[in-house]
């Protein structure tokens, strides 16, 4: 009976050891506000009666390192990924945190988004020195954003302005409007927030003046799709609101092909189990724009989204990012 008892408990060490030895290594830039992300992930990670622990290995990439080039001319966004995506590839990480908005709509293969976490701040927000409104800039004011998307819209909202190529971390795009390099300065809300940084922020754009990037405000948990253990631990903590306005905007940008720099927006809500989503597409320069809107059920978010993407491309889209992308090349 002792022995039968001792084998138990055995037993019983042994499948709880099994249980909790997942320890997971995160993938994550070296950026404040990356280190941030991947923290936050960690926390939330560690609630999991299923998790042991958390590891950061932080890591440079080449979009981090060239900073004196447009991510158009160095390959675009993926740049910020690729490293992390080597990093799991080569069994050094698990899984990785991004901002959505910087992850290409294809997924490379062998990867999958095995979480979408739930959706902060959406917005743009303007920076600028003594809390100047957009209005209350000079003519001819200079505005530091690399986005395409930000500057067709900035220009469709004062064609006066000069938008120039503003790159690197959140601090020293700061710093850079500090120095008086720039009149105002264009970053994402949810960004600053995090950081507690918000006091910089002189005004939030509401989607009627700028339509955010897809996804924008959202943190995405990347994996192998062959880990699948991990797959289903990152499943509970994807908000379901999040990964249905999150399809349907990524949606529009798969379809059209579109890179993470086009000059594309696109923002999603839900509410009583209906979708409205909105899809812009403009030249930089901010002279021409396409803009739809369509509704539907919540369920139905990818469908949506290549209906809305569709109806863009009717009305002449493809030909309005062609020509922008030869204006590129």
């Amino acid at each position: 009976m002792l022995d039968h008892l001792l084998d138990s408990e055995l037993i019983f060490d042994a499948l709880t050891e099994y249980l909790l030895v997942l320890k997971i290594r995160i993938a994550t830039r070296k950026s404040a506000l990356a280190l941030w992300q991947a923290h936050h992930v960690a926390a939330v990670l560690q609630k999991l009666p299923e998790v042991s622990g958390t590891e950061l290995l932080p890591m440079s990439t080449r979009g981090d390192e060239i900073l004196d080039r447009s991510l158009q001319k160095i390959g675009g966004k993926g740049l910020f990924i690729k490293e992390l995506e080597v990093a799991m590839l080569n069994g050094e990480a698990d899984l990785a945190v991004h901002s959505m908005k910087d992850v290409p709509a294809e997924m490379p293969d062998g990867f999958c988004l095995g979480a979408t976490l739930a959706r902060a701040n959406h917005r743009d927000a303007l920076v600028t020195q003594g809390n100047r409104q957009l209005d209350d800039l000079p003519k001819n004011a200079r505005i530091g954003s690399s986005s395409l998307r930000r500057q067709a819209q900035l220009k469709m909202l004062r064609p006066d302005l000069r938008i120039e190529p503003l790159r690197g971390n959140v601090n020293t795009r700061l710093a850079k409007l500090e120095n008086g390099d720039y009149d105002a300065i264009i970053l994402a809300a949810a960004g600053l927030e995090r950081l507690e940084l918000e006091h910089h922020i002189s005004h939030q754009f509401s989607p009627d003046e700028m339509l955010p990037a897809a996804a924008q405000g959202v943190l995405g948990i990347e994996c192998l799709e062959s880990n699948v253990e991990l797959c289903s631990i990152l499943g509970k903590l994807s908000d379901p609101v999040t990964v249905q306005t999150t399809t349907a905007e990524r949606t529009i940008a798969r379809v059209l092909q579109a890179s993470c720099q086009s000059p594309v927006a696109a923002f999603a809500t839900v509410e009583n189990d209906t979708l409205a989503l909105t899809a812009l597409v403009a030249h930089p320069d901010g002279t021409e724009s396409i803009k739809e809107s369509i509704s539907g059920d919540a369920g139905d978010a990818e469908q949506l989204g290549e209906a809305l993407a569709a109806r863009l491309l009717e009305n002449g889209a493809r030909e309005l990012l062609d020509s922008i992308e030869a204006l590129n090349d």
